[in-house]
């Protein structure tokens, strides 16, 4: 296929996704809620409401360990298109881990791969290991069910399935994933999960309508209610509130900062203010013209922004480029 012809990656990879059970792709239409959108409604007052009632719980609960999650040597390509060359990058259990950079320097392709998402593409290929708990993700023994489930994905855009409801999309990956639970088990696993994406107080009364008919800052934390559903040990969040006006914004980084006690988070953001905000650490990606994408530096986040030992890496975080 001509270099003219080729379908863009990027749709690949929906296209791709919205036949994969655990990552659906289809976006919802996105509705509108009265009480959601009233100026005299505190999203975050709910979600500290909701962080409470989910400590509470959590104190009966036993804790599990934590998940590091390490790439190693990830070289990655669309057809004869290089992406990434050699990318190495640990990612700390219960951190938050921000991939940066500017557009077309390989972070979402290196998000992507990181729950084998990559390889769902036709042209795509890659080398190199990505370690979850030590094991590789793509060894021959290890299913792409046990991958998807272990490592979560939300996605830019909203995208709860639209012919189910509030209550149906958070446990729809039980199914998908072969687990049985009954009612009350379900009905517990909801009010978990929603309270843990800070949306319980704003749905509990609404449970049986329409994912679709929620704002969009409330599809984008529902979307997450349903990933934590399945346990995942790391959620990746590839640009989760770009679409989003600063007011959600503002409800899913506190639902980050809250999460990061149970799971490892990685998150892609061209906000330069949100990775400062919500990251331990950051990893800055770049791809000189002609070149693939690779890492230019990597550590801990006010380091990086503060006194980055690269002079990209300083240009970069202080808008002289990007």
């Amino acid at each position: 296929m001509s270099a003219a012809t080729r379908p863009d990656p990027e749709t690949l990879v929906l296209a791709a996704v919205a036949l994969t059970a655990l990552n659906p792709i289809e976006q919802a239409p996105r509705g509108t809620d009265a009480d959601s959108d009233s100026p005299d409604h505190d999203e975050t007052l709910d979600i500290r409401l909701d962080a409470e009632a989910l400590r509470i719980r959590a104190e009966a609960t036993p804790k599990r360990e934590l998940t590091m999650l390490e790439a190693r040597s990830i070289s990655a390509w669309f057809g004869d298109h290089k992406v990434l060359d050699r990318v190495s990058l640990t990612m700390e259990a219960g951190k938050i881990t921000a991939l940066i950079g500017p557009s077309g320097c390989g972070k979402s392709t290196f998000l992507r791969i990181l729950n084998r998402m990559h390889e769902m593409i036709p042209s795509a290929a890659l080398a190199g290991e990505v370690l979850l708990d030590g094991e590789d993700i793509y060894a021959a023994k290890r299913r792409l069910t046990d991958a998807r489930r272990d490592i979560g994905m939300v996605f830019q855009k909203p995208n709860p399935f639209p012919g189910m409801s509030i209550y149906e999309n958070v446990v729809s990956g039980l199914k998908l994933t072969g687990v049985r639970s009954g009612r009350d088990a379900k009905d517990s696993l909801v009010e978990e999960c929603l309270i843990k994406a800070g949306l319980w107080k704003e749905v509990r009364d609404r449970l049986r309508q329409p994912g679709g008919g929620l704002s969009g800052g409330q599809q984008q934390r529902l979307c997450i209610a349903r990933s934590l559903a399945v346990r995942p040990k790391v959620l990746l969040m590839d640009e989760p509130c770009s679409a989003l006006d600063p007011t959600s914004t503002r409800v899913i980084e506190e639902t980050m900062l809250e999460l990061a006690h149970e799971v490892t988070i990685v998150i892609v953001t061209h906000n330069m203010q949100q990775a400062q905000r919500v990251s331990d650490n950051c990893a800055f990606f770049l791809a000189s013209q002609g070149t693939p994408g690779g890492i230019v530096e990597h550590g801990d986040t006010g380091v990086m922004f503060d006194s980055p030992t690269d002079s990209r890496t300083f240009d970069y975080v202080n808008g002289r480029f990007g």
